[in-house]
């Protein structure tokens, strides 16, 4: 096509080697825009997978950091002022105990009072029939009245060979012997009086009465059953308000023991209730066989709610010792010896030693190492060593200390 045919058809002619340049530009600029685009791409990736790195780094760090504190739960030592307490086991007995026993023997005519049953001194407890001891009484009476007969006898004949000798009509001899004849008798009636009312008293006996105000505990015998003077007793009787207990505490702790000292006596039949009670005495001394020392408890029992005979467990308040005491999970044993891991102020730890004394149970008595209200580590573990940093996590406050029984 011609020139001036492109010129018709308005179309200019293009420059072929202006072009060839233009699209190389093009393609120039567009490469290097994608390169750019690429190493922007690149930097921002890598900027990325920095940042990433350096986050991670960090949270690896503060995860190493926090995994390295070790948290640990501390105890206040306790006060060596706070009292102990001492629990043991212990039977409750009443006050006056005793067996009910027949003095005159004989066959057993009826009973007044059984079992459970509440009675006062002197009341009528049963009746015996002792026809033996009744003869006997018989007997006695008429040999005491012979025995007076013998008397007066005697006594009318001392005076006639009185009123002869003042005539001179018999020897002082024979006076002598009607004198002492009158003597015996008198000595004989007093011998039969005697009998007779030491009879007498034993026949009061057929009455079996209560010695003193109580519960009657056990009946041993029915009617008609044959009684004895050296058999068992009747009836058991025991006083029931106020009870006794009785315990033995181990010498470890007998020193602590005192007269007056309050006490505090559970039933586990009886939950929820304690009763009251005090150091009535002491045995105030050691049993070598045992190695522990009597200890009576008087037990009010007003109510009658506590039977005698029943186990129960005595709280013995003992007096304060002069020695700091630390839970016995704070204890550390190891070759060098007893420690306990002691947390100062700034929270490091110091590997004390302790030289223990008596063990409570929950408790031990520190004896050496610590002087009161030190911070230490509950359940130590046994890679703790001195100087370690640990963080308190919870504090528990001191208990008292508690034997074990």
């Amino acid at each position: 096509m011609s020139h001036e045919s492109h010129s018709q058809l308005a179309i200019h002619p293009v420059d072929t080697e202006g072009g060839e340049m233009l699209k190389r530009q093009q393609v120039a600029r567009r490469v290097r825009i994608a390169t750019i685009v690429v190493l922007v791409l690149l930097a921002l990736g890598a900027a990325r997978t920095l940042v990433g790195r350096m986050s991670n780094a960090r949270a690896l760090e503060a995860v190493v950091k926090e995994g390295a504190i070790l948290y640990v739960k501390t105890t206040t030592v306790a006060n060596a002022k706070d009292g102990q307490t001492l629990v043991l086991p212990g039977t409750l007995q009443g006050f006056v105990q005793a067996p009910v026993a027949a003095r005159a023997g004989g066959y057993l005519k009826r009973w007044h009072r059984d079992i459970g049953a509440r009675v006062q001194k002197g009341e009528l407890l049963a009746e015996i029939e002792t026809p033996e001891l009744d003869q006997q009484l018989t007997q006695a009476i008429a040999a005491r009245q012979q025995t007076a007969a013998s008397l007066e006898l005697a006594r009318t004949t001392a005076e006639r060979w009185e009123a002869l000798r003042k005539r001179d009509a018999v020897a002082q001899q024979e006076l002598e012997e009607k004198r002492s004849g009158y003597t015996q008798a008198r000595a004989n009636l007093a011998a039969a009086d005697a009998n007779v009312e030491r009879l007498r008293e034993l026949t009061a006996f057929k009455r079996v009465v209560a010695p003193f105000a109580g519960v009657i505990t056990r009946r041993n015998v029915d009617i008609g059953d044959l009684i004895d003077t050296n058999g068992k007793p009747l009836f058991l009787l025991a006083q029931t308000d106020p009870l006794r207990v009785y315990v033995n505490v181990p010498q470890s702790y007998a020193q602590l023991v005192r007269t007056g000292q309050p006490v505090v006596v559970t039933q586990a039949e009886l939950q929820g209730r304690s009763f009251k009670g005090q150091v009535a005495r002491t045995a105030a001394s050691i049993d070598a066989a045992s190695r522990t020392m009597q200890v009576e408890i008087a037990l009010p029992n007003r109510d009658g709610v506590l039977l005698p005979g029943a186990f129960v467990q005595v709280s013995l308040a003992l007096a304060p010792s002069d020695t700091p005491s630390v839970p016995a999970n704070a204890l550390m044993f190891r070759s060098d010896g007893t420690r306990v891991a002691r947390v100062d102020e700034g929270g490091k730890v110091h590997l004390q030693p302790v030289r223990v004394g008596r063990n409570y149970g929950e408790t031990v008595e520190i004896l050496e190492g610590l002087r009161g209200n030190e911070r230490l580590v509950l359940n130590p573990s046994d890679a703790l060593a001195e100087g370690d940093t640990v963080q308190v996590a919870g504090d528990t406050p001191p208990r008292p200390a508690k034997a074990a029984p």
